[in-house]
C-alpha cells in the first residue's frame, strides 16, 4: 500500500525564486505560524456596574453626614 501524496505547503505561482528567496519566505511563514495569538483585553468594567458600590452602609441625614458619606465602613 502506497501512501498517500502529500500537497507542497508553498507553491511558485509566478517567477523563479532562488533558494534564499524560498528559504526567507518559508521562515516569515513558519513564525508568523507559530506566534501566540493576541490577546483580546477585557473591556473595562463600568464604575456605575461594580458590585462595589453596594457595599457601604445606606446614608444617615444629620450634623456631619456629609463627611460620613465618604468614609468607608
Amino acid at each position: 500500500m502506497t501512501a498517500p501524496e502529500e500537497k507542497p505547503l508553498l507553491k511558485v505561482v509566478k517567477g523563479t525564486p532562488d533558494d534564499y528567496q524560498l528559504a526567507a519566505l518559508t521562515a516569515v511563514i513558519a513564525g508568523l505560524a507559530s506566534a501566540a495569538p493576541a490577546e483580546d483585553k477585557p473591556s473595562p468594567r463600568s464604575e456605575w456596574a461594580n458590585p462595589a458600590r453596594r457595599v457601604r452602609r445606606p446614608l444617615q441625614p444629620g450634623p456631619g453626614a456629609w463627611r460620613a458619606s465618604g468614609f468607608p465602613g
